[in-house]
């Protein structure tokens, strides 16, 4: 039976039948702690912590200003209980896993669903705009929103507004807000769905893939072109948290993708069937 521990801010989930490997699972703009997908890696042997990164008691109240110490403690935990380190994020939360495998050369897998290739804004309370993170308490470089850009639909989709912003920045500022992703040493593994309305996670895997390939890094994309952008794993329940807005897909697209998905979950975090 697995074994789960409460933390302050997350849980740690145990398994019956370690394979070794200890994932860290973060969550994307709800900040929320992920259960659900931590007991889903433990059944398959992984040792997995999911972590709330804003929202509680010292943290930002929102995704912005969220010092990437906050992913390298949780894997500093796992660490003294695993023999291998790895990283699984959705959409803010594959920023932070892919930013944090760059620099955290202990990460042997980064697992990255719907992810970007660059840092984005954060809009603090006030209305203010800074980084989502910072490190060793200084913001990262970020990409702005184009103004007057607006969401479409109701719920609103952003897909545009991201594509939009990336698309009329200045060379110097993307260079600036982009993800390191060649220094990630491990494996990558990128899922996207083509009807992703949140932001183009299918067109932004193939130039995550492609920085990646010019490095001579392995890269391996995942994605449907049904598909929204939250994944369904195998034995998943679907989530409901987070913002009211449109993401695409549909049930079956997204439970699809994921079990497209899973093999290769399987073998960059050597877990067991």
């Amino acid at each position: 039976m697995e074994l789960v521990l409460s933390r302050p801010n997350g849980i740690l989930v145990e398994p019956e039948n370690p394979c070794g490997t200890g994932v860290l699972v973060v969550a994307g703009s709800s900040g929320r702690v992920d259960e659900g997908r931590a007991r889903l890696l433990a059944r398959h042997g992984a040792t997995a912590m999911s972590i709330q990164w804003f929202g509680c008691e010292g943290q930002p109240d929102g995704p912005y200003d969220v010092p990437l110490e906050t992913f390298t403690a949780a894997l500093d935990e796992l660490a003294t209980r695993c023999d291998r380190l790895a990283m699984i994020g959705t959409s803010f939360g594959a920023e932070a896993t892919l930013l944090t495998s760059a620099c955290d050369q202990r990460v042997t897998a980064a697992v990255a669903f719907a992810p970007s290739p660059v840092v984005w804004a954060g809009v603090r309370p006030d209305g203010s705009v800074t980084s989502h993170w910072t490190r060793a308490g200084e913001p990262l470089p970020y990409l702005p929103f184009v103004e007057p850009s607006q969401p479409v639909g109701d719920p609103p989709a952003f897909r545009c507004t991201y594509a939009e912003s990336l698309a009329a920045a200045a060379p110097e500022t993307v260079a600036a807000a982009t993800i390191p992703v060649e220094a990630i040493a491990g494996a990558v593994v990128l899922i996207a769905g083509g009807d992703d309305q949140v932001w183009p996670a299918d067109a932004w895997v193939d130039t995550i893939a492609r920085r990646r390939t010019d490095a001579g890094r392995e890269t391996t994309v995942v994605t449907a072109a049904r598909a929204g952008h939250r994944t369904v794993l195998p034995g998943e329940d679907v989530v409901r948290a987070g913002a009211a807005i449109a993401r695409g897909g549909t049930p079956d697209a997204d439970s699809d993708l994921g079990r497209r998905a899973w093999p290769h979950l399987v073998r960059a975090l050597q877990l067991r069937l």
